[in-house]
């Protein structure tokens, strides 16, 4: 009877790959959209209000 090694055993895929467009590694393999800049969503780079600086 095995505990959990078997089931942590296939957690090996990245889910996260490097940007074309902004750089980072949060470009999402499946669904091919990018979590820091929304590249494949909009044309416009992804942004919020509360991410600036005051």
């Amino acid at each position: 009877m095995t505990k959990g090694t078997t089931a942590q055993g296939k957690r090996t895929k990245k889910t996260h790959i490097m940007c074309r467009r902004c750089g980072h590694r949060s470009y999402h393999a499946t669904k091919r959209v990018c979590a820091k800049c929304g590249f494949n969503k909009t044309a416009k780079r992804r942004g919020y209000k509360w991410m600036k600086l005051r």
